[in-house]
């Protein structure tokens, strides 16, 4: 026993205590409950009974030994540290606050165009965004030879053209109508992909929210008291709408939706092309082709789709005359947007 003291006594004297790492090993090895004396004081009970005062007064001073040269290594390792550390800073200097951050205005935007369908019944559905051909043309009656389909138009990530960044939110609508059979009435908020220039009103990536409502004897009649709905929740009471007659593959009969233009309050400007009247979305009447592509019987059921642009409807919202304004990270304009609930 007093020769594993000695032993133990000697390694601490030749330790090397010149880094931070060497000291938690030293503590590790000598002072921890699991370390080398530690095991020491265990074994005192096996020492003869004639011996074992003399012994723990040993194992004692080894310990106290122990403490003292840890606690001398880590005091000159701190002082090391601050004379490496010395820049003549002025540590009495006030500290910066620190700033808490705001909701970005999509994202207000998305929430209350959620909570708005969520009110009559509507659920939230998400799906991937880079798609397949099927689920992003094929399965919504895109002819071959639709412009949407050429490269200027699409961001492929296959040469064969059948792996891309989905361009709209329906590919979530022709997901849900495969594995779900009616009634379906579900919105699609995402992020979609077009290789479009960017400018004051467009960009290459932006967010859409789409909607669908399939069940037995829908109508253009509910499509549009939906809209209705919408609108003046969304932009007040007063809000004028209008409906007008377009074409997209994938509904049948189709129709654009206009409102009131916020920022030039129907007189013109550069967002409303002077107009006065501010295209928010499409909609339709969901075509029996799709409905039939997707497992879904035509004959028993129709619905209605609707698709719209969240950052046309945030521009019109909050007047912001610029989309770019929405990527390119200014606090000064994300700041306006903190009272915002």
């Amino acid at each position: 026993m007093v020769e594993n003291i000695q032993r133990v006594a000697q390694e601490i004297e030749e330790a090397q205590l010149t880094s931070a790492a060497e000291l938690e090993q030293f503590r590790i090895a000598y002072i921890g409950r699991k370390g080398r004396i530690a095991d020491l004081f265990n074994n005192l009970k096996e020492v003869a009974p004639e011996q074992r005062r003399e012994v723990g007064q040993q194992l004692n001073t080894l310990k106290n030994r122990a403490q003292e040269r840890f606690d001398m290594a880590q005091e000159q390792l701190a002082g090391a540290a601050d004379t490496a550390g010395d820049t003549g800073f002025d540590f009495s200097l006030p500290t910066v606050p620190n700033t808490l951050g705001t909701r970005h205005p999509l994202s207000l935007v998305r929430r209350e165009i959620v909570r708005i369908f969520e009110r009559i019944g509507f659920n939230v559905a998400e799906g991937p965004e880079m798609e397949d051909d099927w689920h992003n043309f094929s399965a919504l009656n895109f002819p071959e030879n639709h412009p949407a389909r050429e490269m200027q138009d699409t961001f492929f990530l296959s040469e064969n053209k059948d792996k891309l960044l989905r361009t709209h939110t329906s590919t979530v609508q022709v997901r849900l109508m495969e594995n779900n059979q009616p009634p379906l009435r579900s919105i699609m908020p995402g992020r979609v992909y077009r290789n479009e220039a960017i400018s004051a009103r467009a960009h290459m990536v932006f967010h859409q929210v789409e909607g669908l409502y399939v069940n037995t004897g829908v109508s253009f009649k509910d499509l549009k008291e939906t809209l209705y709905y919408f609108a003046k929740e969304m932009f007040g009471q007063g809000t004028e709408i209008r409906f007008r007659p377009s074409f997209f593959p994938f509904t049948e009969p189709s129709a654009e939706i206009d409102i009131t233009c916020f920022i030039c309050k129907g007189e013109g400007c550069n967002i409303c092309k002077g107009s006065g009247w501010v295209e928010i979305g499409g909609s339709g009447m969901v075509d029996p082709a799709v409905l039939q592509s997707s497992g879904i019987d035509p004959k028993t059921y129709s619905g209605f789709a609707f698709g719209m642009g969240i950052e046309r409807i945030s521009m019109l919202k909050y007047q912001i005359k610029d989309l770019r304004l929405f990527t390119e990270n200014d606090v000064r304009f994300l700041r306006q947007f903190e009272g915002v609930i």
